[in-house]
């Protein structure tokens, strides 16, 4: 048995599995075993389920109730319908990627998946933002608070955070900011058949002036 299994293994490593077999350029894949993918797939089933349930909940109270219509809950509302729509526009095709190592949804979906991505999440962080500054005005200053955060003031705060943040997502994606000036080295020695990962440069600064490292960036 020990001889086998070492067989297998340097099998294995000499001719590894790939998510499409035909093709030279696909991605070497990662075969879990098959308790480890139901239990992968029970687990993201249910963060997935108390994620889009939970946002719900606060989405048709705060909706549901006027006496619950407040600058402050407008905002907690911006952030839920971002963490939302994460839960279920992202989070499902982001479960099947983690377990089945692999992307068979196609580039153009795979494109719109990474936009979506980085705009909910860019949401998400702003709204955050946002109602950290809501809250700063509510404790520090409570006698500006009534005219500094009105209900317009709040409502454009919200339009100016979704609408950066998919200039941002977007942008980034479809007009591929991130392998700007590098596409020689992403397609040779990145990019490949089956994989879905957003490429960034990140840019450091040390005593001899700026280092460029190529860093490869996988989102939910």
């Amino acid at each position: 048995m020990d001889h086998r299994w070492i067989l297998n293994q340097s099998i294995i490593q000499e001719n590894p599995p790939r998510c499409y077999a035909s093709l030279n350029i696909s991605c070497v894949k990662t075969v879990y075993p098959m308790e480890t993918r139901t239990f992968m797939y029970i687990l993201f089933s249910f963060i997935i389920f108390f994620t889009l349930i939970g946002n719900l909940l606060v989405i048709i109270t705060i909706i549901h109730f006027k006496q619950l219509h407040t600058p402050t809950n407008y905002l907690i509302l911006s952030l839920a319908v971002a963490d939302l729509l994460v839960g279920g526009l992202v989070m499902p095709p982001s479960m099947l990627r983690y377990v089945e190592t692999c992307w068979y949804l196609g580039n153009t979906f795979c494109k719109i998946h990474s936009s979506l991505d980085f705009t909910l999440c860019t949401a998400s962080i702003l709204n955050l933002f946002l109602i950290s500054v809501d809250r700063y005005y509510t404790v520090c200053h409570p006698l500006l608070y009534p005219v500094k955060m009105t209900t317009n003031m709040t409502l454009f705060m919200i339009f100016v955070c979704w609408a950066l943040s998919v200039l941002v997502g977007f942008g980034m994606i479809f007009l591929e900011l991130g392998i700007l000036g590098v596409e020689d080295f992403y397609y040779n020695n990145v990019a490949c058949e089956g994989d879905c990962t957003v490429f960034l440069i990140i840019i450091t600064t040390g005593f001899g002036g700026h280092t460029i490292v190529p860093n490869v960036a996988t989102l939910s």
